[in-house]
């Protein structure tokens, strides 16, 4: 997909929460979306015609950023959108001094994020009906 056709920008905790309803948590209320966190991170958007198609949020400690609750349309999916949006988070990491950057992965997105250089950590949990494992990349 051309570059040209995404357009990525900051955007407010609330416009997160449809997508991450929609894909990550379908059984869940939106209203449930909301994450005490959200007003301390940083909430970003890919945007494909004017169309939300994917919502990424970070958040930081020092020199240690984590990204949480990333989603992507699964009419979009596997068309570089999330290499898009994660190439995106780390690139705002690394410029505000990031030593490592992670996430909890969902055990069916470990190879994906694997291709971009992230490493399993041995953490692994399981909440609400799923598995996760702890992911980073060191700078």
């Amino acid at each position: 997909m051309p570059k040209s056709e995404i357009e990525i920008e900051q955007i407010r905790p609330e416009l997160t929460w449809r997508l991450r309803q929609r894909v990550l948590y379908p059984a869940q209320k939106l209203y449930e979306m909301e994450m005490e966190e959200d007003n301390q991170g940083i909430h970003f958007g890919a945007f494909k015609e004017n169309d939300l198609v994917g919502v990424v949020s970070l958040f930081h400690k020092d020199n240690d950023f984590q990204f949480r609750k990333f989603a992507v349309d699964s009419n979009v999916q596997n068309t570089g959108i999330g290499k898009m949006l994660l190439k995106y988070v780390e690139d705002i990491a690394i410029a505000q001094g990031a030593k490592r950057i992670w996430c909890n992965a969902r055990v069916t997105a470990i190879g994906f994020y694997s291709r971009y250089g992230y490493t399993q950590t041995g953490a692994s949990y399981s909440n609400n009906g799923f598995d996760y494992e702890v992911m980073e990349k060191i700078f």
